[in-house]
């Protein structure tokens, strides 16, 4: 085997009663891509954190190159020939690529900095590790993906040994994914470790070497790549067998539940979202697939009246509510699951009740008149709370103590739970386990069946092609391709998130 460049030894971190990392360890050899999976709340980003510096262990050892080290800080780690990727990039978006890189270690000349050396810098080093980025070039007008490149090539200005890549796919397109591999395969071929923390099983199979399987703080397993299934590794993750294929009949669309005509959101010079056009029929899912930050988000927030479109119309089963609140969307026959659990889809102090019957309280069963049936809200919180797996003690405790998982089943299930002929469902799956999102799909069909509407939006391009009827790819605010399901493929999809029409055409 080759030199272990990085070992943990029995780490432990708590936060009062939780033990968020349970005696971990886990090492690293030098040249290596090691995933380290687990599901929401297994103690990866704890344990990412501690090795970077950026939190302490209550109990356990680092060992860098064969010397025990102490973290005060992520300096102490940078230092130290650590390097980390978030998934929310840290840059300057005004600034240019060189200036974003060599920030706070810029070479000097007679006491200035010396442009030239920096720029001639990182030219070099883009081109010794194939990264394909401008130096000149102003951040913010780079795409995801480049972006991502410039946060690579800053911690190797550094000198990072040891690279930590923190969900690095999350916002990119499949051929930016592709590329980031390519990265990572330069790189390890140069000697540098990376740790990759990911969800997703088929990039793990792709570019790893080894995993490591965190359970509830604890190593449930660690595995060879080119030994071991996808299967295998669920297992370890949930202990027990799951079945992420999604098993559906053909589409059966009926009549046109939502229409949007010419939506715009925006000033005429540069929409959010610009003049988009797009129907969902009974029986249909819709998918809405796109790069984070292409009007997704400012689209379904007009569309659920969140927000007031500048131009365009919405019907709901032939009901303009272009121009009304949320109730009268609900009142038509909407069911929202948001993107953002806590700041839209719920009230932290409110117990889990309140919360199951928010949106839904003014009618039958659960109101009578300008009544509230408080035991008819109890007991139908106490059959959601059990039919979905939601993790609290009592119905009536507030959400706002729950994890982020059970929040969002909170949510999903207060949505689905309700007759609304349309669902918009963002992000339905973000924070869920493994089998939180084999249940929550099953249910997706399930109403699919039943002759619900659904517009999907999801960061998981697997997700929107298994479960969507047709896919909508978004760009730029525009709406460039409404494809049927059976005729799309990721890399087509990929180009068309991407802008690139024509090669995909």
């Amino acid at each position: 085997m080759p030199e272990v460049e990085l070992a943990a030894i029995g780490i432990v971190k708590r936060y009062g009663s939780l033990v968020a990392n349970d005696h971990i360890d886990l090492s690293a050899a030098r040249g290596e891509v090691h995933a380290v999976m687990g599901e929401n709340g297994a103690g990866k980003s704890t344990l990412m954190s501690i090795l970077y510096g950026m939190q302490a262990p209550d109990e356990g050892r680092i060992i860098l190159r064969g010397a025990e080290v102490r973290f005060r800080s992520a300096l102490d780690a940078i230092a130290q020939g650590m390097g980390m990727v978030h998934q929310a990039f840290r840059l300057f978006n005004s600034l240019s690529v060189w200036e974003n890189v060599v920030y706070a270690r810029e070479p000097t000349r007679l006491g200035f900095i010396d442009r030239s050396a920096a720029v001639a810098e990182v030219a070099a080093l883009a081109e010794r590790f194939h990264l394909q980025v401008d130096p000149s070039a102003i951040v913010g007008r780079l795409s995801v993906g480049v972006r991502q490149r410039v946060e690579i090539l800053k911690a190797l200005y550094r000198d990072a040994k040891i690279l930590i890549l923190d969900e690095p796919t999350a916002v990119l397109t499949p051929q930016e994914r592709d590329g980031l591999f390519t990265v990572i395969r330069n790189l390890t071929a140069d000697g540098r470790t990376v740790l990759f923390v990911t969800h997703k099983l088929h990039e793990v199979m792709a570019i790893s070497d080894r995993v490591t399987v965190l359970r509830d703080g604890r190593v449930a397993a660690r595995m060879i790549t080119a030994e071991t299934s996808p299967r295998e590794i669920i297992r370890a993750m949930t202990g027990r067998a799951v079945n992420l294929t999604v098993k559906k009949g053909p589409p059966k669309p009926g009549a046109v539940v939502l229409k949007v005509e010419g939506l715009t959101v925006g000033d005429r010079l540069k929409p959010i979202v610009d003049k988009v056009s797009l129907t969902v029929r009974a029986g249909e899912i819709v998918g809405v697939a796109g790069v984070a930050g292409n009007g997704q988000t400012e689209l379904i927030e007009a569309l659920t009246g969140l927000r007031t479109p500048d131009a365009g119309r919405v019907e709901i089963l032939g009901w303009d509510v272009t121009s009304h609140d949320v109730a009268h969307h609900r009142g038509a026959g909407l069911a929202y699951i948001p993107e953002d659990r806590a700041a839209t889809g719920a009230a932290l102090q409110a117990s889990a009740a309140d919360n199951l019957a928010m949106g839904f309280h003014r009618a039958p069963p659960l109101a009578h008149g300008a009544l509230l049936d408080y035991g008819a809200i109890a007991a139908r919180a106490r059959s959601l709370i059990e039919r979905f797996g939601i993790k609290i003690g009592s119905e009536t405790e507030p959400v706002g103590s729950l994890s982020g998982g059970n929040l969002q089943k909170v949510v999903v299930a207060r949505e689905l739970a309700h007759e609304a002929p349309l669902l918009i469902a963002e992000q339905p799956t973000r924070g869920l386990d493994i089998g939180a999102i084999e249940f929550i799909h099953s249910l997706l069909i399930e109403e699919r069946e039943r002759g619900r509407a659904t517009l999907l939006v999801s960061a998981e391009l697997t997700e929107i092609m298994a479960l969507s009827d047709r896919i909508l790819v978004m760009f730029e605010g525009r709406v460039l391709a409404d494809i049927p399901a059976e005729e799309a493929d990721e890399e087509t999809l990929g180009l068309i998130m991407a802008g690139r029409v024509k090669e995909a055409a």
